[in-house]
């Protein structure tokens, strides 16, 4: 009887330990994270630095996967497509949620519907840059002045049309009523020859990728277009300093998962960057590389990008970008 009533328990003994397995700590197994820009990049380079860090401290591999291409939709579609249960994750450009669907007629995720937030990452300052051989400018205020005077106006570059760098540069010009010419590159490293051959009078980009060429005093910054000034140039004027009032924005990136991730998974990630992020080390290894650590609740990750959507709408009308 005794060995009858155990082969009777056995089935319900069985349904029982599934559910305690399903529901192990998170996580007890790597963690992809894909990115949807090539390798070496800056959104590339900073994940993997938080990988390192997030590996550490919850014991589990975080794995960089590139999911590159058509400006980043594919890997942020492959993290909407993604098996929720928090073990595919990724980093995502805001230019992907809040700018490419006002340029794209249609897109392959939404942005609304599609996501987790975790938590916001980290701010790359841009700069307002101008060659300094072929630019008398010394300040913003001047080049304003220079660039009214020009006859013809002037050039400005970008890595591509509906890039924050275009939108940031159009944005300034028009506002200041400057006659301009929008010149779309490839990226910095084709936009800065044309400044310095004198092609191109000014450009605002990423820090990161103009920080050689500024300490060389070929390309001269006249303003940060961050609330504050920025460590690595103390003597660079914000745009409020430069006389531009309400132009914070900068390019941002973020953590996000599928739709369905765990709430309690989405906590727990959320709460470990911020504290890794926290750390005065690491942040000032991200100062170096020209950016800024952020962090944030998934609450206050997605205030911010509702926040956020009508500057770049009005930055896009006044760029003339249009859909494709």
């Amino acid at each position: 009887m005794i060995k009858r009533r155990s082969l009777m328990l056995a089935p319900l003994a069985a349904g029982l330990a599934s559910p305690a397995i399903a529901q192990a700590p998170w996580p007890n197994r790597p963690v992809r994270v894909i990115v949807g820009f090539p390798p070496g990049g800056s959104l590339d380079v900073m994940t993997r630095l938080a990988c390192e860090v997030l590996s550490r401290r919850l014991g589990q591999n975080f794995i960089v996967e590139t999911r590159s291409g058509a400006s980043g939709n594919i890997g942020t579609e492959a993290i909407a497509r993604a098996t929720p249960d928090g073990y595919t994750v990724g980093t995502i450009s805001m230019h992907n949620v809040v700018i490419n669907p006002m340029l794209f007629k249609t897109l392959p995720y939404d942005p609304e519907k599609d996501f987790a937030w975790i938590s916001a990452m980290w701010d790359l300052p841009n700069v307002v840059a101008v060659p300094a051989q072929h630019v008398p400018a010394q300040n913003l205020q001047e080049f304003i002045t220079w660039a009214k005077a020009r006859r013809g106006g002037i050039s400005y570059g970008s890595s591509g049309v509906g890039t924050t760098i275009h939108l940031s540069g159009a944005y300034i010009l028009g506002r200041a009523g400057i006659e301009s010419t929008h010149v779309a590159f490839r990226g910095a490293a084709q936009t800065i020859p044309a400044m310095l051959s004198g092609d191109v009078q000014i450009a605002v980009d990423n820090l990161a990728s103009y920080t050689g060429v500024i300490q060389e005093g070929r390309i001269r910054p006249l303003a940060i277009t961050m609330p504050e000034r920025w460590p690595t140039l103390p003597n660079v004027p914000t745009m409020a300093e430069a006389g531009m009032d309400n132009f914070n924005v900068s390019p941002w990136h973020m953590w996000g998962g599928p739709r369905a991730m765990p709430r309690e998974i989405v906590d727990r990630l959320s709460s470990e960057i911020r504290t890794a992020f926290a750390d005065p080390e690491l942040q000032q290894r991200a100062i170096s590389m020209g950016a800024r650590l952020t962090g944030s609740t998934p609450e206050e990750l997605a205030a911010r990008l509702k926040r956020e959507q009508p500057i770049w709408a009005e930055m896009v009308r006044i760029s003339g970008a249009q859909p494709e």
